[in-house]
């Protein structure tokens, strides 16, 4: 068996804006219909959906492991104020990552986050 790909999916409570929203963050959209768009960076991927639930939104979470959280971080806080977007700055976690939490505008969840130990660290 292989597995090619894991996609989440992610409610949008102001589907426009949440699409403009990621777009700007640096995500390209790759697929849109009226209900579903999937939005991508390098190999990683997630569904944007035109559907919310406000505590199946306020308790999801996402993870996305880069390369450096510099230029993340710079890009989140510029576009905070113009999308409604919550920040906790950088911080180094005990799991040896260096992350933030970006709350979207939907109050998604979002840790990015860099290795703090080089690129194979954890395994993947």
């Amino acid at each position: 068996m292989k597995s090619l790909q894991l996609c989440t999916f992610t409610p949008a409570q102001d589907y426009a804006l949440s699409l403009d929203f990621y777009q700007a963050l640096g995500f390209e959209l790759v697929f849109r219909s009226d209900e579903l768009a999937r939005l991508q960076h390098g190999d990683c991927a997630f569904f944007l959906q035109n559907y919310y639930v406000a505590d199946w939104a306020s308790n999801s979470m996402q993870h996305l492991l880069v390369e450096h959280i510099a230029p993340w971080w710079e890009r989140a806080q510029a576009l905070a104020a113009q999308y409604g977007v919550r920040l906790v700055p950088p911080q180094d976690q005990p799991w040896g990552q260096r992350d933030f939490v970006l709350i979207d505008p939907s109050g998604v969840l979002w840790r990015i986050a860099e290795n703090l130990r080089g690129d194979s660290w954890p395994a993947h």
